[in-house]
Protein backbone atom coordinates (compact mmCIF):
# COMPACT_ATOMS: atom_id res chain seq x y z
CA UNK A 1 0.00 0.00 0.00
CA UNK A 2 1.22 3.48 -1.09
CA UNK A 3 1.22 5.57 1.86
CA UNK A 4 2.51 9.24 2.22
CA UNK A 5 3.52 10.94 5.54
CA UNK A 6 3.37 14.24 6.59
CA UNK A 7 5.19 15.12 10.42
CA UNK A 8 6.96 12.84 12.78
CA UNK A 9 6.71 12.19 16.47
CA UNK A 10 3.06 13.64 17.00
CA UNK A 11 0.27 11.49 17.83
CA UNK A 12 -0.87 9.75 14.43
CA UNK A 13 -3.93 10.70 11.74
CA UNK A 14 -4.88 8.09 9.16
CA UNK A 15 -6.37 9.40 6.42
CA UNK A 16 -8.59 7.45 3.68
CA UNK A 17 -9.69 8.50 0.71
CA UNK A 18 -12.86 7.23 -0.78
CA UNK A 19 -13.99 5.91 -4.29
CA UNK A 20 -12.82 7.47 -7.46
CA UNK A 21 -9.94 9.26 -5.05
CA UNK A 22 -6.56 8.44 -3.73
CA UNK A 23 -4.19 10.21 -0.84
CA UNK A 24 -3.88 13.26 -3.05
CA UNK A 25 -7.48 13.71 -1.61
CA UNK A 26 -5.47 15.04 1.81
CA UNK A 27 -2.50 17.00 0.16
CA UNK A 28 -4.16 20.81 1.49
CA UNK A 29 -5.08 18.81 4.72
CA UNK A 30 -2.11 16.33 6.22
CA UNK A 31 0.92 19.22 5.89
CA UNK A 32 -1.58 21.43 8.13
CA UNK A 33 -1.84 18.20 11.00
CA UNK A 34 1.85 17.82 10.66
CA UNK A 35 2.44 21.62 11.45
CA UNK A 36 -0.02 21.16 14.27
CA UNK A 37 2.52 18.09 15.53
CA UNK A 38 0.79 15.24 14.01
CA UNK A 39 1.56 12.53 12.29
CA UNK A 40 -0.43 12.64 9.00
CA UNK A 41 -0.60 9.07 7.06
CA UNK A 42 -2.88 9.45 3.52
CA UNK A 43 -2.93 6.10 1.94
CA UNK A 44 -4.18 4.93 -0.70
CA UNK A 45 -6.41 2.19 -0.46
CA UNK A 46 -5.35 -1.60 -1.80
CA UNK A 47 -5.61 -1.09 -5.49
CA UNK A 48 -6.56 3.09 -5.56
CA UNK A 49 -3.84 5.27 -6.22
CA UNK A 50 -0.57 4.23 -6.72
CA UNK A 51 -1.01 1.24 -4.12
CA UNK A 52 -0.55 -2.24 -6.08
CA UNK A 53 -3.94 -4.15 -7.62
CA UNK A 54 -3.43 -8.04 -8.15
CA UNK A 55 -5.88 -9.15 -10.27
CA UNK A 56 -7.28 -11.64 -7.95
CA UNK A 57 -7.48 -9.20 -4.46
CA UNK A 58 -10.38 -8.50 -2.25
CA UNK A 59 -11.00 -5.18 -2.21
CA UNK A 60 -13.82 -4.95 -0.41
CA UNK A 61 -14.64 -2.86 2.66
CA UNK A 62 -13.67 -5.77 5.03
CA UNK A 63 -10.83 -6.67 3.44
CA UNK A 64 -9.53 -2.59 3.39
CA UNK A 65 -9.97 -2.22 6.89
CA UNK A 66 -7.51 -5.72 7.20
CA UNK A 67 -5.13 -4.14 5.15
CA UNK A 68 -4.79 -0.63 7.01
CA UNK A 69 -4.93 -3.26 10.08
CA UNK A 70 -1.71 -4.62 8.43
CA UNK A 71 -0.51 -0.80 6.79
CA UNK A 72 -0.44 0.58 10.90
CA UNK A 73 2.00 -2.45 11.44
CA UNK A 74 4.18 -1.94 9.22
CA UNK A 75 4.08 1.71 10.37
CA UNK A 76 4.75 0.79 13.85
CA UNK A 77 1.74 3.02 14.66
CA UNK A 78 -0.04 1.39 17.63
CA UNK A 79 -3.54 3.49 17.58
CA UNK A 80 -4.54 5.80 14.93
CA UNK A 81 -7.18 9.45 15.01
CA UNK A 82 -8.96 7.89 11.54
CA UNK A 83 -10.47 10.20 9.27
CA UNK A 84 -12.20 8.82 6.28
CA UNK A 85 -14.33 10.32 3.97
CA UNK A 86 -17.80 8.24 1.86
CA UNK A 87 -15.68 4.94 1.37
CA UNK A 88 -13.06 5.56 3.15
CA UNK A 89 -15.35 6.50 6.23
CA UNK A 90 -17.21 2.55 6.07
CA UNK A 91 -13.71 1.35 5.66
CA UNK A 92 -12.68 3.53 9.10
CA UNK A 93 -16.15 1.98 10.81
CA UNK A 94 -15.24 -2.02 10.00
CA UNK A 95 -12.11 -1.26 12.06
CA UNK A 96 -13.17 0.96 14.77
CA UNK A 97 -15.23 -2.08 14.99
CA UNK A 98 -12.82 -5.11 14.23
CA UNK A 99 -9.77 -3.69 15.33
CA UNK A 100 -10.80 -1.12 17.88
CA UNK A 101 -7.48 -1.60 19.65
CA UNK A 102 -6.20 0.36 16.79
CA UNK A 103 -9.09 3.09 16.28
CA UNK A 104 -8.00 6.31 19.00
CA UNK A 105 -11.19 8.41 17.30
CA UNK A 106 -12.95 8.44 14.17
CA UNK A 107 -13.73 11.54 11.81
CA UNK A 108 -16.44 10.03 9.19
CA UNK A 109 -16.96 12.52 6.19
CA UNK A 110 -20.14 11.92 4.60
CA UNK A 111 -20.07 8.27 4.99
CA UNK A 112 -21.96 5.55 3.15
CA UNK A 113 -23.84 3.22 5.64
CA UNK A 114 -27.19 1.32 4.98
CA UNK A 115 -29.41 1.60 2.15
CA UNK A 116 -26.39 3.80 0.50
CA UNK A 117 -23.81 1.43 -0.06
CA UNK A 118 -22.84 1.01 -2.43
CA UNK A 119 -23.80 5.02 -2.54
CA UNK A 120 -25.66 6.87 -5.54
CA UNK A 121 -22.12 7.36 -7.41
CA UNK A 122 -21.10 3.65 -7.71
CA UNK A 123 -24.45 2.55 -9.20
CA UNK A 124 -24.37 5.90 -11.66
CA UNK A 125 -20.94 4.72 -12.48
CA UNK A 126 -22.00 0.97 -13.33
CA UNK A 127 -25.17 2.41 -15.21
CA UNK A 128 -23.36 4.99 -17.28
CA UNK A 129 -20.83 1.97 -18.55
CA UNK A 130 -23.43 1.07 -21.44
CA UNK A 131 -24.09 4.68 -22.37
CA UNK A 132 -20.47 5.01 -23.18
CA UNK A 133 -19.76 1.43 -23.95
CA UNK A 134 -18.53 2.11 -27.72
CA UNK A 135 -15.89 4.50 -26.99
CA UNK A 136 -14.89 2.16 -23.88
CA UNK A 137 -14.55 -0.70 -26.14
CA UNK A 138 -12.94 1.16 -28.80
CA UNK A 139 -10.14 2.79 -26.00
CA UNK A 140 -10.69 5.91 -26.65
CA UNK A 141 -11.24 7.41 -23.20
CA UNK A 142 -11.35 4.55 -20.65
CA UNK A 143 -13.13 5.84 -17.19
CA UNK A 144 -12.79 9.27 -18.21
CA UNK A 145 -16.42 10.07 -18.88
CA UNK A 146 -17.38 8.13 -16.05
CA UNK A 147 -14.91 9.87 -13.10
CA UNK A 148 -15.34 12.76 -14.40
CA UNK A 149 -19.29 12.72 -14.13
CA UNK A 150 -18.18 11.35 -10.75
CA UNK A 151 -16.03 13.94 -9.38
CA UNK A 152 -17.55 17.08 -10.58
CA UNK A 153 -20.71 15.88 -8.73
CA UNK A 154 -18.61 15.20 -5.67
CA UNK A 155 -18.55 19.21 -4.80
CA UNK A 156 -21.10 21.54 -4.88
CA UNK A 157 -18.61 24.03 -6.54
CA UNK A 158 -17.56 23.29 -10.00
CA UNK A 159 -14.62 25.39 -9.56
CA UNK A 160 -12.97 23.29 -6.93
CA UNK A 161 -12.91 20.76 -9.91
CA UNK A 162 -11.14 21.96 -12.70
CA UNK A 163 -10.03 19.85 -15.47
CA UNK A 164 -6.33 19.38 -14.45
CA UNK A 165 -7.66 18.39 -11.12
CA UNK A 166 -10.13 15.84 -12.65
CA UNK A 167 -6.99 14.41 -14.90
CA UNK A 168 -4.54 14.02 -11.95
CA UNK A 169 -7.53 11.91 -10.19
CA UNK A 170 -8.02 9.73 -13.89
CA UNK A 171 -4.21 8.77 -13.62
CA UNK A 172 -5.01 5.65 -12.50
CA UNK A 173 -7.78 4.37 -14.67
CA UNK A 174 -6.12 5.72 -18.05
CA UNK A 175 -7.53 2.59 -21.10
CA UNK A 176 -9.25 0.08 -20.66
CA UNK A 177 -6.97 -1.72 -18.55
CA UNK A 178 -7.95 1.19 -15.74
CA UNK A 179 -11.43 1.27 -17.06
CA UNK A 180 -12.32 -2.64 -16.57
CA UNK A 181 -10.20 -2.06 -12.45
CA UNK A 182 -12.27 0.96 -11.98
CA UNK A 183 -15.57 -1.18 -12.61
CA UNK A 184 -14.13 -4.19 -10.20
CA UNK A 185 -13.48 -1.56 -7.63
CA UNK A 186 -16.84 -0.27 -7.50
CA UNK A 187 -18.25 -4.11 -7.43
CA UNK A 188 -16.19 -4.86 -4.24
CA UNK A 189 -18.13 -2.61 -2.50
CA UNK A 190 -20.83 -4.79 -0.42
CA UNK A 191 -23.42 -3.49 2.35
CA UNK A 192 -22.99 -6.72 3.91
CA UNK A 193 -19.02 -5.77 5.02
CA UNK A 194 -21.30 -2.44 7.11
CA UNK A 195 -24.10 -4.70 7.75
CA UNK A 196 -21.86 -7.49 10.49
CA UNK A 197 -21.05 -4.11 12.62
CA UNK A 198 -22.69 -3.49 16.00
CA UNK A 199 -23.04 0.18 15.65
CA UNK A 200 -24.34 0.73 19.59
CA UNK A 201 -20.45 -1.05 20.54
CA UNK A 202 -18.36 1.27 18.93
CA UNK A 203 -17.02 3.57 22.37
CA UNK A 204 -14.57 5.49 20.33
CA UNK A 205 -14.88 8.85 20.29
CA UNK A 206 -16.76 9.70 16.92
CA UNK A 207 -17.78 13.24 14.83
CA UNK A 208 -19.46 12.76 11.66
CA UNK A 209 -18.88 16.03 8.81
CA UNK A 210 -21.56 16.25 6.53
CA UNK A 211 -21.35 18.20 3.56
CA UNK A 212 -25.04 18.58 2.79
CA UNK A 213 -24.88 19.24 -0.90
CA UNK A 214 -23.47 15.74 -1.43
CA UNK A 215 -25.43 14.17 -4.30
CA UNK A 216 -25.19 11.02 -3.47
CA UNK A 217 -26.45 11.16 -0.08
CA UNK A 218 -30.46 11.55 -0.69
CA UNK A 219 -31.49 14.06 2.17
CA UNK A 220 -35.23 12.66 1.46
CA UNK A 221 -36.53 9.53 1.56
CA UNK A 222 -38.44 6.94 3.69
CA UNK A 223 -35.65 6.60 5.93
CA UNK A 224 -33.00 9.26 7.47
CA UNK A 225 -29.66 10.16 5.47
CA UNK A 226 -26.71 7.99 6.52
CA UNK A 227 -24.54 10.71 8.26
CA UNK A 228 -27.87 11.56 10.67
CA UNK A 229 -29.02 7.93 11.33
CA UNK A 230 -25.22 6.75 12.18
CA UNK A 231 -25.07 10.03 14.69
CA UNK A 232 -28.00 8.27 16.70
CA UNK A 233 -26.97 5.34 16.84
CA UNK A 234 -23.27 5.60 17.87
CA UNK A 235 -22.52 6.13 21.60
CA UNK A 236 -22.16 10.00 22.39
CA UNK A 237 -20.99 10.69 18.54
CA UNK A 238 -21.13 14.52 17.08
CA UNK A 239 -22.99 15.00 13.92
CA UNK A 240 -21.44 18.78 12.01
CA UNK A 241 -23.12 19.86 8.75
CA UNK A 242 -21.49 22.03 6.38
CA UNK A 243 -24.68 23.33 4.18
CA UNK A 244 -22.54 24.51 1.25
CA UNK A 245 -20.38 21.66 0.61
CA UNK A 246 -20.20 18.48 -1.31
CA UNK A 247 -19.00 15.33 -0.62
CA UNK A 248 -15.05 16.08 -0.69
CA UNK A 249 -15.03 18.09 1.67
CA UNK A 250 -10.81 18.27 1.92
CA UNK A 251 -11.32 19.79 -1.67
CA UNK A 252 -13.66 21.96 -1.30
CA UNK A 253 -13.46 23.20 2.71
CA UNK A 254 -9.86 21.97 3.56
CA UNK A 255 -9.60 24.71 6.69
CA UNK A 256 -12.56 23.87 7.99
CA UNK A 257 -12.17 20.02 8.00
CA UNK A 258 -8.46 20.57 9.42
CA UNK A 259 -10.45 23.10 12.16
CA UNK A 260 -12.58 20.28 13.27
CA UNK A 261 -10.35 17.18 13.48
CA UNK A 262 -8.00 19.81 15.63
CA UNK A 263 -10.31 20.68 17.38
CA UNK A 264 -12.18 17.28 17.91
CA UNK A 265 -8.86 15.75 18.68
CA UNK A 266 -7.94 18.21 21.39
CA UNK A 267 -11.42 17.85 23.07
CA UNK A 268 -11.16 13.97 22.86
CA UNK A 269 -7.66 13.85 24.52
CA UNK A 270 -8.50 16.81 27.33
Amino acid sequence: MHVERYGHGGAAVLLVHGFGTCSFLWRNVAPEFALANRTAFAVDLFGYGESDRPFDADFGIAAQAEYLDRALTALRVARATVVGVDLGAAVALRLAATRPERVERMVLVNPIAYDNVPAEDVKELQKNTGRYALRISRGILGAAPLVRDLLTQSVADPARMPDKLVARYLAPYVGSEGLNHLLILARSIDAEDLDEIELTQIDQPTLIVWGEQDRFLPPHGRDKPAPERLAEEIPGCRLVRLPTVGRLVPEESPESLINLVLEFDSASVS
